[in-house]
């Protein structure tokens, strides 16, 4: 079977981020057919169009990152019902200048989670409309927003309660299933 190279983004640039770790348990449960890798972005600089004419090398190689993955996985927190500036200042980089969106046709998932009782769900909807309107086609069912409590991870960093880890395993082969289908239609370097 085919594999599949998932380009990972996390939201938040915290060097502990529970959601780094919400990852980590992830690829654990991923199906073979699954290659994660991830794309930082905490090194560039607040977007502007005057970089337009003449892109860093810190923008250059996030666009090439992206376009170079199968899919992506955003895996990220909420913050103030939204999500994180940083992570939108990326989304930002990838899709200028203007008609060099990189998301556009890269099948997309969006996952996070907080300590609130709703997760991160308001933050991925708004996540979900930049995505929307960026062409990248998004798996929209399962939805997964991960209240993170005290004890959800072990000390292998693993998931440790069975029925979240099936619930989380049954999203990313949903997601495996997905890009596949995306794939199909709108192939890589067509």
């Amino acid at each position: 079977m085919k594999t599949y190279n998932v380009g990972y983004l996390i939201g938040s640039l915290a060097k502990e981020s529970i959601n780094r770790k919400l990852a980590q348990a992830l690829f654990k449960l991923a199906p073979p057919q699954l290659s994660f890798k991830e794309i930082p972005f905490g090194d560039l600089p607040l977007y502007t169009y005057d970089y337009d004419a003449d892109y860093p090398e810190a923008g250059r190689s996030f666009k090439k990152a992206i376009e170079a993955s199968d899919a992506i996985l955003i895996v990220t927190p909420e913050y103030n019902r939204s999500i994180p500036g940083g992570l939108k200042n990326a989304i930002d980089w990838a899709s200028r200048p203007w008609g060099t969106n990189s998301f556009a046709n890269i099948p997309s998932g969006v996952i996070g989670t907080s300590p609130g009782a709703i997760g991160t769900a308001v933050g991925q909807q708004h996540l979900r409309s930049i995505l929307g309107f960026l062409n990248s086609p998004q798996m929209n069912s399962p939805e997964a927003y991960i209240q993170f409590k005290d004890g959800m991870l072990n000390d292998a960093g693993e998931i440790a309660d069975a029925a979240t880890a099936k619930f989380l395993g049954t999203y990313l082969e949903e997601f495996h299933g997905f890009i596949a289908r995306v794939l199909t239609v709108l192939p890589r370097g067509a």
